[in-house]
């Protein structure tokens, strides 16, 4: 694992007014409130959806995803941008933490302060969240999973200079399940 001093000095962002992002899905049990987290790498405007639950309490399972040194989406980074929502626990702290990963706060009611991440919230919920109605987890998860493949490799203006992002990415759902 690279040290942290070797990772570059690139910011991620985790939405900042709102960390999760919500959805709604049918169940057997009714109608279930899921919460998606996701990260992206400012650099390159990279989405990564970390999870999505209707348990908000699953942060530590993301954390340790996400600060894995083999796979982990912040393994390459230095630095976590987040608000300062309480659903950002003590333990998701102390994993990232002690992963070398530096946790810096926006300021409070300061959604310009996080603008990209913004704005992937508004693009997921306009052309796909809210025209879809979910029957279980499995559509969630397959939807979101398409969103970003979209808008990595199809979706133009995503990347610096109008460049499309075109990283390969991992389905969410087998993972989540696997």
């Amino acid at each position: 694992m690279a040290s942290p001093a070797d990772r570059p000095e690139v910011d991620i962002r985790a939405e900042a007014s709102r960390p999760f992002f919500t959805s709604e899905v049918w169940t057997p049990r009714g109608l279930i409130t899921y919460y998606t987290l996701f990260v992206m790498d400012l650099r390159s405007r990279r989405v990564h959806v970390a999870g999505s639950t209707p348990d908000a309490g699953f942060m530590a399972q993301a954390a340790r995803r996400l600060t894995d040194a083999v796979e982990g989406f912040l393994a390459r980074h230095r630095v976590l941008i987040c608000d300062r929502d309480s659903k950002w626990t003590d333990g998701f702290r102390r994993i990232v933490h002690g992963a070398g990963v530096r946790l810096v706060l926006t300021p409070i009611q300061a959604p310009n302060a996080n603008a990209h991440a913004e704005r992937f919230v508004r693009s997921i919920r306009a052309a796909c969240l809210n025209c879809l109605m979910f029957f279980g987890e499995r559509g969630l998860l397959r939807a979101l999973d398409e969103f970003v493949a979209h808008y990595h490799g199809e979706r133009n203006r995503q990347g610096p200079g109008n460049e499309l992002i075109t990283l390969e990415t991992r389905p969410l759902w087998g993972a989540l399940r696997g």
